[in-house]
């Protein structure tokens, strides 16, 4: 549990129902709170694969708590989503142990933990808490359909794909995918979330709905900004790499501090 302000990088505790670990930034005020969840395709991943990620976050100065949501097709949406939402919630009640009750709170994912971080900011403005200060989504999975361009381009599609293995056991059945909570890519209202940060790549697969979905919520009236590295990149893959293998991450350090102080209370 969320006891003391002294906690330690690398900390393990629990999160509401859920174990998770705590990523320090090693400062008395952190730019943030990050809320992360981990990447895979709903029906992998990991605390240990989720930690380039949340040591990205770490290194722009967050505060990050990265939770381990159950997986699927033990456990189906909306399952992880409700899990994750109660970890949100108690970790927005117990900020104060990771820096203030001031400090700006946010969530971020990779793959399905994007897909839960983005149905998470539309759970919080639906539900009229928390108040979230951003979202940062990693190559989010946002569209079960898996018919765009870069994801033909790379030889995946509705079937025989990670990314289709991982929507079938997220889903279970193709009508759920028609919840905004489930696929946001489909979500008719999105006005009201609150800002984005979208990080993607040139040679990423899910690039095309990356940048779709950050112009949706454009033209919804949200601040979105697209970042997409150019390649050879080897995303998604780096967000589970380790040491050199994840060096494509250190590029994204200054939009993630630029995203964090504009999110900052004035």
């Amino acid at each position: 549990m969320l006891a003391s302000r002294a906690l330690a990088t690398d900390q393990e505790i629990r999160i509401g129902q859920l174990a998770a670990r705590v990523y320090g930034c090693g400062c008395a005020t952190p730019a943030a709170i990050v809320l992360h969840l981990h990447g895979g395709t709903f029906n992998d991943g990991s605390l240990d694969s989720g930690r380039s990620v949340a040591e990205a976050l770490r290194q722009a100065g967050a505060t990050v708590v990265s939770v381990a949501y159950p997986l699927a097709p033990d456990h189906r949406f909306p399952e992880p989503l409700e899990a994750a939402y109660a970890a949100l919630q108690e970790l927005h009640a117990k900020r104060r142990a990771l820096g203030g009750r001031a400090v700006p709170l946010h969530v971020a994912g990779e793959e399905a933990g994007g897909n839960l971080a983005a149905a998470l900011s539309l759970m919080a403005r639906d539900r009229g808490e928390p108040k979230l200060a951003g979202q940062i989504l990693f190559s989010p999975m946002l569209d079960a359909c898996l018919a765009t361009h870069s994801l033909r381009a790379a030889d995946a599609g509705p079937v025989g794909c990670r990314w289709a293995d991982g929507w079938h056991a997220y889903l279970g059945s193709p009508d759920r995918a028609a919840h905004p909570y489930a696929a946001p890519f489909g979500a008719a209202r999105l006005s009201g979330l609150a800002p984005a940060l979208i990080v993607t790549a040139a040679d990423d697969p899910l690039r095309d709905e990356c940048a779709t979905y950050a112009d949706k919520l454009r033209k919804a009236g949200v601040r979105a900004t697209l970042h997409i590295e150019t390649g050879p990149t080897g995303w998604p893959t780096t967000y589970s790499a380790t040491g050199t293998e994840a060096c494509c991450l250190e590029s994204v350090r200054d939009p993630l501090v630029t995203f964090f102080r504009s999110a900052a209370p004035s």
